[in-house]
């Protein structure tokens, strides 16, 4: 056993709540804070299953239930034959906000860029026009963006929008300024929607994002209203093992 790998054990140890948990569970938050704390880095390999049995005092069952959960909740990643390691921080949204994707990334220290791979003027058609609430032939805009996070695909974007509320869209270079950043500074956002489901994803969609056709992926659809009109109806999909959403919300109010 290494130093740094006794350290880590003799760490552990030390934090394993004294509160009145199961065994497991009190493995797994001890893991868990020294993940959260930063003592534990991403992709940093953690004592094996037996080094955590001899150190800790407990059965391998135990700590098998305590890795396995936290493999499961993304927190570790398992490699067959290698060991354990800290899982990376999946990328987020906020649930309830809207924001730049751009500028999300960023926040996180990491590198965004874009490819459009599709920006048109069209006619609304009957599905389109009443995502939209506008009549069918209704001016629109088409774009299709692909936006990578450190160069590996995060989102793929597909957007319509009214040509009325934002009648130079079709004019922008948004492989240098977010769909986002220029409707709402031509209609600011007043109102929006999201609809959050999983599916997966079509062959094109594979192939943008990277990910095998059995991959989940993570679709919002989002709506967004700038007073009483709609301008825009995007829907943006994710990697399911690269993304996840994050909400918080208070305590309703006592009737």
């Amino acid at each position: 056993m290494s130093d740094s790998t006794a350290a880590m054990l003799n760490d552990l140890l030390a934090d394993l709540p004294s509160e009145p948990l199961p065994i497991y569970a009190k493995v797994k938050l001890a893991i868990t804070t020294k993940i959260q704390s930063g003592e534990w880095q991403q992709n940093q390999r953690v004592p094996s299953e037996l080094e955590m049995v001899k150190a800790l005092g407990v059965s391998r069952m135990t700590v098998n239930r305590a890795l396995r959960e936290l493999t499961a909740e993304g927190v570790l990643t398992r490699q067959q034959g290698v060991g354990t390691f800290v899982a990376e921080k999946k990328a987020h949204s906020a649930l309830f906000e809207v924001h730049s994707i751009a500028e999300e990334i960023t926040a996180r220290g990491h590198v965004h860029r874009a490819e459009q791979l599709q920006l048109e003027a069209g006619r609304a058609s009957v599905e389109e026009a009443m995502m939209l609430g506008v009549r069918t032939n209704h001016p629109i805009f088409r774009s299709v963006i692909l936006h990578f996070e450190n160069d590996l695909p995060i989102q793929l974007e597909e957007r319509i929008v009214n040509a009325d509320l934002a009648p130079d869209y079709d004019q922008q270079d948004f492989t240098h300024r977010t769909a986002y950043e220029y409707l709402t500074s031509v209609a600011p956002l007043s109102e929006g929607e999201h609809l959050v489901e999983a599916v997966l994803p079509t062959p094109f969609e594979c192939q943008k994002l990277s990910v095998s056709s059995s991959e989940p992926c993570l679709q919002i659809k989002r709506r967004t209203w700038s007073g009483e009109d709609i301008v825009t109806a995007a829907r943006l999909l994710h990697p399911g093992m690269r993304f996840q959403l994050f909400g918080h919300f208070g305590r309703p109010n006592s009737i």
